[in-house]
């Protein structure tokens, strides 16, 4: 639908008199033609001309032919003598909406930075067509502008750049056929200015993005998107093998684009970078190939002392899944906070898992909180979180995190989210929306776990009384119905060789080393430690399971398993962070004391002093080697009376002596053979370790 000069939708007519053939079947029919069409001006037609101007009307005059003949054809289909605004798509602005991949994330981007601003300035430079200010009405009324200009120096382009504003009735949108190195700003100066797959096409660059910078406000925005090719030595998120930096750019060559690193990096010595990404898209009817393209938005410098640091391309290490393992933490906070005794001077490291406890310990007053993990889908898991709290209303991040679901994740995504992730984030969700209409605690690792053990629990017959037991309104009622299960009074009441035989089976199909690890997180150096005490893998998940059964009451306090039932949270058993009042007051400035870190957790461990760290059962994973070298670092980074918390596995961790010789004084809190732990249950041991002062 087009909309009008606020932005609000304008009304198609109704009915639409026919003839012998219908003007949707046209348009259907017509749709490949018109592809086909402007594909062959860009493979095979000749772009010649004495200057640029001529160069472009060569390469963009028969494309925009095929608009006006679209017209002609919808003028006479439906009898009248304006076209309807839903009826105005130009064969090139339908080609080019599934080509031109990056201009949606930057006009989405630049609105969610500006809408909140009124009488503001736009211009878009290389704008032909003026589709990108039809599109900037998806993301913010026109209504906050006062003026747009679109200007380009083709005619053609110029002219259906006019038909359209009359069309849709822009009475704001200005089109200026000319040059951008030379147009000026009739009000002085803009509030954005945008370069939308333009700059490769002008030739003196240099020249365009000095004119652009000098006319653009203090508190303006500069957004380009276009195609590219990294240098040969460039930052980690750019960069390109040789072959597809000649190819792309040999490619687009024979077109006058040069789509090389220069223009982007001249204008980071002009602006500062506020946000990028870098991706790639199809090509219409084109196969197999992805065109690489970037986003980018800068600013006038506010400091140039404070540069923005370029993002650091982080892979997974070797075996771990393409998603993350856990959508939420596995450590009972509640426990880790009385040992802790966080404060506003603790600078506090911690291990990312699902990110929940990370922001709990925000909630608790910690000063500064930095969550570190290997697995770049758990940095992006609580990189969407963190981005959620700032920039939703409860209710969204409610529906996101708590329900696991939401059904309008892709236009919250698009508009409210994508323009404040991170490269690494934005590509991973981007993809992965769908986990939001699926449902979120299905996915990752222990998510499907979970999901698969839903699955056979519906199969025996199991699925009325795990639904009962979940939502137990007592822990007395709770048990009842816990040891009323059929599966679960044999295991406790039935013969030993036939409980000892199904045990075995079930521990051969469901706990095997693979599922173990890809469902569960737990890596064969955890699972040795496991066998070191004796303890059989399905006797030690029974422990668990059946603790938990009898000691925590799930309805009402045991939020983690009971979203493993479910699916989801309730508003009364949840994460702190998805409570309401909590939710206020990580938006109202603690959230901004988290740093998200993706690598190993020494190099963090490296970076900074601490005054407390949460190793989890990290230590649990690591070879004899590593586990000196991080007590070593601990001894180093953690300051006297710094305290040091971890779980394991084991019921007596055999690093727990090597962290008491290196200055820590370390208690044993609780271990699972004295009874139950807490209310995740899943660790036989838990341990704090105090730093001792250093000896002069």
């Amino acid at each position: 639908m087009g909309r009008g000069a606020d932005g609000s939708a304008l009304t198609a007519p109704t009915l639409i008199r026919r003839n012998s053939w219908s003007l949707d079947r046209l348009k259907s029919l017509g749709d490949v033609k018109d592809d086909i069409l402007v594909l062959r001006h860009l493979w095979f037609g000749r772009k010649s001309g004495a200057d640029h101007a001529a160069r472009l009307e060569s390469f963009y005059g028969p494309q925009a032919a095929a608009c006006k003949l679209f017209i002609f054809v919808a003028k006479k289909a439906t009898k009248r003598s304006r076209v309807e605004p839903a009826l105005f798509q130009c064969a090139d602005d339908k080609f080019r909406a599934k080509f031109l991949w990056g201009r949606r994330p930057m006009l989405a981007a630049a609105a969610a930075r500006l809408r909140n601003r009124n009488d503001l300035i736009w211009v878009d430079m290389g704008g032909g067509t003026g589709e990108n200010v039809d599109m900037m009405a998806d993301y913010m009324s026109l209504h906050h502008f006062k003026a747009i200009y679109v200007v380009d120096l083709c005619h053609s382009l110029c002219e259906q750049a006019k038909l359209k504003v009359k069309a849709k009735g822009w009475k704001n949108v200005h089109v200026v056929e000319g040059d951008a190195c030379e147009f000026r700003v009739p009000e002085g100066e803009a509030s954005l200015i945008t370069f939308s797959y333009s700059l490769s096409m002008i030739p003196p660059f240099h020249d365009a993005v000095d004119s652009a910078v000098s006319q653009l406000s203090a508190d303006g925005l500069l957004g380009m998107a276009d195609f590219y090719v990294s240098a040969k030595y460039d930052t980690p998120m750019r960069q390109m093998c040789w072959a597809r930096r000649f190819f792309w750019r040999s490619i687009f060559d024979i077109d006058n684009i040069d789509i090389g690193p220069e223009r982007r990096a001249y204008l980071e010595t002009k602006l500062e970078r506020v946000w990028e990404v870098n991706n790639e898209g199809s090509i219409p009817w084109v196969p197999y190939l992805r065109a690489p393209y970037f986003v980018w938005l800068g600013r006038p410098w506010l400091d140039v002392q404070k540069q923005l640091s370029h993002e650091q391309k982080v892979e997974a290490p070797a075996l771990f899944p393409p998603t993350f393992l856990y959508t939420q933490s596995w450590e009972d906070p509640e426990p880790d906070m009385k040992v802790m005794r966080i404060c506003p001077e603790d600078t506090v490291l911690t291990l990312t898992s699902g990110g929940c406890n990370a922001l709990n310990l925000l909630l608790h007053g910690a000063g500064h909180v930095v969550s570190v993990d290997c697995n770049p889908a758990q940095s992006s898991l609580l990189e969407l979180k963190a981005i959620a709290i700032q920039q939703l209303e409860f209710e969204d991040v409610w529906q996101m995190f708590g329900e696991g679901r939401h059904p309008r994740i892709d236009k919250i995504f698009e508009t409210r989210l994508a323009p404040y992730l991170s490269q690494k984030a934005f590509n991973f969700w981007n993809t992965r929306l769908w986990y939001f209409k699926q449902g979120l605690y299905y996915q990752g690792g222990m998510g499907k776990l979970c999901w698969v053990l839903q699955c056979l629990a519906v199969f025996c017959g199991l699925n009325m009384p795990m639904k009962k037991l979940a939502n137990a309104p007592t822990l007395q009622e709770q048990r009842k119905q816990w040891d009323s299960m059929a599966l679960v009074y044999f295991i406790k009441h039935g013969p030993r060789l036939l409980v000892w035989l199904f045990s075995k089976v079930l521990a051969l199909l469901l706990f095997n080393r693979i599922v173990l690890w890809f469902g569960g997180g737990v890596p064969a150096k955890q699972y040795a430690l496991i066998k070191k005490d004796g303890i059989p893998i399905e006797q030690y998940l029974a422990r668990t399971v059946d603790g938990i059964a009898e000691n925590s009451h799930l309805r009402k306090s045991n939020y983690f398993y009971y979203n493993c039932i479910t699916g989801h949270f309730l508003r009364d058993n949840c994460p702190s962070y998805l409570r309401e009042e909590n939710h206020d007051r990580l938006q109202g400035g603690l959230i901004n004391r988290l740093t998200i870190a993706t690598g190993f957790f020494l190099d963090e461990l490296r970076a900074r002093k601490y005054t407390k760290v949460i190793l989890m059962d990290h230590v649990d994973w690591l070879s004899d080697k590593l586990v000196k070298e991080l007590i070593d670092t601990l001894a180093q980074q953690v300051i006297p009376g710094g305290v040091v918390i971890w779980r394991s596995a084991s019921l007596a961790p055999p690093y727990a002596q090597v962290i008491a010789k290196a200055g820590f004084s370390v208690t044993c809190l609780q271990q699972a053979d004295n009874g139950y732990m807490d209310r995740v249950n899943m660790y036989s041991s838990f341990y704090m370790a105090v730093r001792k002062a250093k000896k002069v």
